[in-house]
């Protein structure tokens, strides 16, 4: 799910603007892409430009952007273009490395030893968007608390964190993906998600979710989804609209899903 890590105060404006994506403090960007940048995700593809490096000037640049936070406690601006050629973490084996390419493998959770001689658990997958592999620690997951009001069990949430498709009481399945800037991935168009934040207990009305991969997705929601919506309060609602989609349709949307 998306955790914010990063406020909108600590935006690198000036990165931003070099590529084309701000003008002073305004952005272009849609509110999804803000959203991952600032839970610490990837953006969908984004046309850059400006671009200088090495003391080339590359006119336009399609890559995915992220924020990481520096030595210093400053946050930089990563840009994940098209690679070439993918280059695999040293703990994948050729047939690991061969199956997440082909997609004959979702992805994969390897134990591996960090710098600091610390063992961590590390969930892999592939973006062939950017040829590229994807790595989060399955420790910085953060499962939802519940699905259309249903409470996950602990071995649910467990499996969430490892990347496996959890199935609610609702009948709806979830699935965490690396490589979603949305972390979630759901063979139901919409669902109501309720997440542990710092202020406590966050709600995310989630529309348009990516499909499961290489599985069918049903347009109607999971059975307890309306039930979910008339047990929200309206400014609970409002919150959960307005997290996970751009603030000029929240009033819309909100009105919609009532009416359903």
């Amino acid at each position: 799910m998306l955790r914010q890590q990063f406020k909108q105060e600590e935006l690198p404006m000036e990165q931003l603007q070099q590529l084309g994506l701000a003008d002073w403090n305004v952005l272009h960007i849609d509110d999804d892409d803000l959203a991952a940048l600032l839970a610490g995700r990837r953006t969908d593809m984004l046309r850059l430009e400006n671009l200088e490096q090495q003391g080339l000037r590359i006119p336009a640049l399609d890559a995915k952007l992220s924020l990481r936070r520096n030595e210093n406690g400053g946050v930089e601006l990563l840009a994940h273009p098209i690679y070439k050629f993918a280059e695999a973490p040293e703990y994948l084996t050729d047939t690991e490395i061969e199956s997440l390419e082909k997609g004959d493998t979702l992805n994969l959770v390897k134990t591996i030893t960090g710098d600091d001689g610390n063992k961590r658990e590390v969930l892999v997958e592939f973006d062939k968007e950017t040829n590229e592999f994807v790595t989060v620690e399955t420790g910085k997951i953060n499962p939802p608390e519940e699905i259309n009001g249903i409470p996950l069990t602990p071995q649910q949430k467990k499996d969430y964190r490892k990347g496996r498709e959890v199935e609610t009481q609702d009948g709806t399945t979830i699935q965490y993906s690396a490589k979603d800037k949305r972390a979630i991935r759901a063979d139901r168009l919409a669902l109501i998600a309720s997440v542990l934040s710092d202020g406590g207990v966050s709600y995310l009305l989630f529309k348009g979710l990516n499909a499961l991969f290489n599985k069918e997705q049903h347009q109607e929601p999971g059975r307890n989804f309306h039930k979910a919506v008339e047990k929200m309060s309206q400014s609970e609602l409002k919150q959960a609209v307005r997290g996970v989609m751009p603030e000029n349709d929240a009033e819309e949307d909100i009105s919609e899903t009532i009416s359903r």
